[in-house]
């Protein structure tokens, strides 16, 4: 067939859905019916979205969401929970994440503070985002063990490259002076440069004393909470639901 060294061509260069899209429009008889520049089009948008969907795909795995399947247009939005169709709408353009700005999520167990992060995060992902998310004790307990193996640096430069950077359960217990210092690292990096989604049960209010060291916790703070939307999610516990429902 004369069409097997274009398919065989496509393939070499690597454009397998054009060639898998190509393929079906021969067997179209309706085909016939679209000049050459709707066709290569209808081609040319095929491979496109199959190559944004992988993107997206590689995107959200390595983001290591606590909840990948979280989405923004499943967030529940009311005035009495504490968050409005408005901030909400703002929040799913994802325009914050290129003005570097913060969101700062707090509220009580199971009110959505981490489906919200995770829907922020995925949103931003399939916008073309680099996202990283972290409970924080977990994070204090990967940089413990890369000062000691010696990949410290190289740590603090992955999670700087990230373009959001979520930091879920800030303020479960006590916090040591090196990890102050650790979170210090971590957000003087991004100051500025990047964006960082946190979310506590503590109040906004009741962070600096959570930090302790005054001096750092200023710092700390600077850092994250004058350029940022601060949601105080209410409502009952979501989870609380779920276990009287089962």
């Amino acid at each position: 067939m004369l069409n097997e060294p274009t398919m065989d061509k496509l393939l070499a260069l690597r454009l397998a859905t054009m060639a898998s899209a190509w393929a079906e429009q021969q067997k179209d008889p309706k085909i016939g019916s679209l000049d050459f520049d709707e066709r290569f089009g209808l081609l040319v948008d095929a491979e496109y979205l199959a190559r944004d969907n992988r993107k997206v795909a590689r995107l959200l795995k390595a983001s290591k969401l606590r909840l990948p399947s979280a989405s923004m247009e499943n967030v529940k939005v009311s005035s009495k929970k504490g968050l409005d169709r408005a901030t909400c709408n703002q929040l799913a353009s994802c325009r914050w994440i290129g003005e570097h700005l913060n969101v700062l999520i707090s509220g009580a167990t199971g009110v959505g503070k981490s489906y919200l992060a995770c829907a922020l995060g995925q949103a931003a992902c399939r916008r073309g985002h680099k996202v990283l998310y972290y409970r924080l004790p977990r994070l204090f307990e990967d940089l413990s063990l890369a000062k000691a193996d010696g990949t410290y640096t190289k740590q603090l430069a992955k999670i700087a490259k990230a373009d959001v950077l979520i930091l879920d359960d800030l303020g479960l217990g006590a916090i040591r002076d090196a990890q102050r210092h650790d979170l210090l690292e971590v957000l003087d990096d991004r100051y500025g440069e990047r964006s960082t989604v946190v979310t506590s049960q503590l109040p906004i209010a009741k962070w600096h004393d959570w930090l302790g060291e005054p001096t750092v916790a200023d710092a700390i703070l600077d850092r994250l909470v004058h350029n940022a939307y601060k949601l105080t999610l209410r409502g009952p516990s979501g989870r609380k639901k779920e276990n009287e429902e089962n």
